[in-house]
């Protein structure tokens, strides 16, 4: 386990990165934040997917945090919506889309990946939560294209 004045300190600095006015979302991705941390601290790394996504949807429900796990999401293209859905690890707050992974190291495919869902479904807020890292939860907050534009 974390000591407990370390763990206060990365919590603070967290939670005040987090929480920026200009952040759409910065208290609902605060909450997110904070429930997958306790995931990995409890599991570590060298878990599936899935394993986490369970785990978290606990921590969610522990939590009160609205989700709605594995979703179906429309994908538009030219303003039609196409046959084919995306289905996210999660949907939280209804406007968050969560994807999971379990990887060493997170690159430029992964993020490439949430910012074509966030681009294809309109929502606003795409967060990668990685599982995989040794040490600290890694994650990465993501604007989806509503939100660029305005």
């Amino acid at each position: 386990m974390t000591d407990p004045k370390v763990a206060t300190k990365e919590h603070e600095a967290t939670r005040k990165a987090l929480l920026r006015e200009d952040l759409p979302f910065a208290d609902e991705v605060y909450r997110i934040i904070g429930a997958a941390i306790q995931v990995h601290e409890r599991l570590g790394p060298g878990f599936l997917e899935a394993v986490y996504q369970e785990a978290l949807s606990i921590e969610f429900d522990l939590a009160s945090i609205p989700f709605q796990e594995q979703a179906r999401l429309g994908i538009r293209y030219r303003d039609k919506f196409l046959k084919q859905e995306y289905k996210c690890d999660f949907l939280v707050f209804g406007q968050i889309l969560v994807e999971i992974k379990a990887l060493t190291v997170l690159g430029n495919l992964e993020f490439a990946q949430i910012l074509n869902y966030l681009a294809a479904t309109r929502k606003p807020v795409g967060l990668i939560l990685n599982f995989g890292r040794t040490g600290k939860l890694e994650w990465k907050r993501m604007a989806g294209p509503s939100l660029l534009t305005t």
